[in-house]
């Protein structure tokens, strides 16, 4: 669900010009418009090197190669955020379902959907779009 640039909520803001001049159309479709990424055509949904993932929108690390798992589903899927204080969970009842939104909660970009049917020791799927994240590689925090 798209949400306002200049939510006060957020530390990191911009402008919508700002955020369409920083990020590639795909990027801000799903960062910024919660559009989401066709299965199986994402960067990182195969992808399993040592590192961090972060968001596209203000750098901030999210996700930890450790806590990646390969759940089928043509997304990239952790089964927890790099700590519970760099994402915001957000109630989406759009398309006739009701979901559970995951955003950056320093710019409030939006990553994916989280879910309950992932592997031990959470038991969560954070299922992410590769466009609303970058990878570093080396030793994740």
């Amino acid at each position: 669900m798209p949400h306002s640039h200049d939510d006060p909520r957020y530390p990191v803001r911009k402008s919508d010009e700002q955020w369409r001049a920083e990020l590639d159309p795909q990027q801000y479709r799903v960062a910024r418009k919660a559009d989401t990424e066709r299965a199986f055509t994402g960067r990182y949904w195969d992808h399993f090197d040592n590192g961090s993932y972060h968001c596209v929108g203000c750098g901030t690390p999210l996700f930890a190669s450790r806590a990646k798992f390969d759940a089928g589903c043509g997304w990239p899927s952790w089964w927890e955020a790099i700590d519970g204080d760099v994402v915001e969970r957000v109630r989406d009842a759009s398309h006739g379902m009701v979901r559970v939104e995951v955003r950056c909660k320093r710019c409030g970009s939006h990553l994916g959907h989280v879910f309950n049917d992932g592997p031990a020791p959470t038991g969560e799927r954070f299922c992410i779009n590769s466009a609303s994240i970058g990878f570093a590689p080396g030793e994740a925090p």
